[in-house]
């Protein structure tokens, strides 16, 4: 179709429209503060580009479409900072993912540290999710080694791995063995210690106007006494292999506490779903462009204008030069591309450089060095010297 001749609308001065509808995503459409900002936005954009002095090959959708970019740029930096600052307070929790936590004040809390304590509890016996089961083995007269696969594993758990957690072999305790030389002396403590319940205990003398250390020392000695010259109550388990010592001299029951090893990695008892598990998850929405304050604003602003200048060298880059009579006009698309991208970059690394500033151990560190400073300044105030 020879001789058709299309006009594409280029910058007038004056934005065509309003902002809304007129944003590709249209994420701040509801948002007016945007809406009465983005015109003017797209003026200086214009402006700075040239305009009225010459043609702006753009439209005011392109200037839209830039500082809603500029707009989401800086509300993600902003939210990925956060989200890193205190995902340990949010990891774990049931907040929402429709709910909107952005430009709002996360309080720390110990859930995440006390959930993660747990799984050290669960290893010392004292909590945590980690169950601990209870078996016994049958020991006989005699018998001093024991294959704990073969005579408990294999039979209730043919399938799992066990881990051994704690072995019940322990002696009668040192006071049941214990034998006072001043009992019977004549003091009468016994029958004081009748009446408080105590008369099945060990004799009253070790009882009555005696300091606590004095009876621990005493069971220390008895203990001491069993394990190096007698043979005392213990045992040694390498793999499945228990041997018991003393050899025991009477058959009974041995009981022990393990776990499944399963357990210790299974997710069963973990809740997986409705809480926050990653950064994908966490609440960070979109940021209400109207909270934004004038130092965030004059960011987005800048940006804005550097994606204008990309966008419009990339416009012209279709062609590099323009035939007029006698003559040709070279136009300055490439350098547009770079000053853009180039300004692009170092906003964000000024924006990220002041994040790392402001987070929350950077804060602690500054509020830790002025504490010092103080400190410092007052030791060298000089004393008052008082004469009387």
């Amino acid at each position: 179709m020879s001789g058709l001749t299309i006009d594409i609308a280029i910058w007038q001065g004056l934005p065509i429209g309003t902002a809304s509808g007129s944003t590709p995503f249209g994420y701040f459409d509801s948002d007016a503060q945007f809406l009465s900002d983005a015109p003017k936005v797209a003026d200086f954009c214009a402006r700075r580009l040239g305009y009225p002095m010459m043609d702006v090959e753009l439209q005011s959708g392109s200037f839209f479409a830039c500082f809603e970019q500029a707009t989401s740029e800086f509300g993600n930096i902003i939210n990925e900072y956060n989200v890193v600052d205190n995902f340990i307070n949010l990891q774990g929790s049931s907040i929402g993912t429709t709910t909107n936590i952005s430009q709002t004040n996360i309080a720390p809390n110990l859930g995440r540290v006390l959930q993660i304590a747990k799984e050290y509890g669960s290893e010392a016996g004292v909590g945590g999710r980690l169950a601990w089961k209870t078996g016994s083995l049958s020991i006989y007269t005699g018998q001093q080694n024991y294959n704990i696969n073969t005579l408990f594993r294999d039979i209730v758990h043919p399938s799992e791995s066990i881990e051994i957690k704690r072995i019940f072999h322990d002696g009668p305790p040192a006071i049941v063995r214990y034998f006072d030389p001043f009992v019977g002396t004549g003091m009468g403590s016994q029958q004081m210690l009748q009446s408080f319940g105590w008369g099945s205990y060990s004799p009253g003398v070790s009882f009555l106007m005696m300091p606590m250390y004095s009876d621990l020392l005493r069971l220390q000695a008895i203990e001491f006494n069993d394990q190096i010259r007698r043979s005392s109550y213990s045992f040694e388990l390498i793999g499945n292999q228990l041997k018991l010592f003393p050899i025991p001299t009477y058959d009974f029951k041995l009981f022990f506490q393990y776990i499944l090893e399963s357990d210790r990695s299974s997710l069963s008892n973990i809740t997986t779903s409705g809480v926050v598990s990653d950064m994908s998850n966490a609440p960070f929405l979109k940021l209400q462009y109207t909270k934004i304050n004038d130092i965030g604003k004059q960011w987005i602003l800048k940006h804005t204008l550097a994606l204008a200048k990309e966008t419009l060298g990339n416009v012209r880059n279709k062609y590099s030069s323009i035939p007029i009579p006698n003559s040709e006009i070279t136009l300055n698309g490439q350098d547009l591309v770079s000053q853009g991208r180039e300004e692009q970059t170092t906003l964000v690394e000024q924006l990220r450089a002041t994040l790392d500033k402001v987070s929350r151990q950077a804060q602690l560190e500054k509020q830790k060095s002025e504490n010092d400073s103080i400190i410092e300044t007052l030791n060298k105030i000089p004393l008052k010297i008082y004469v009387g």
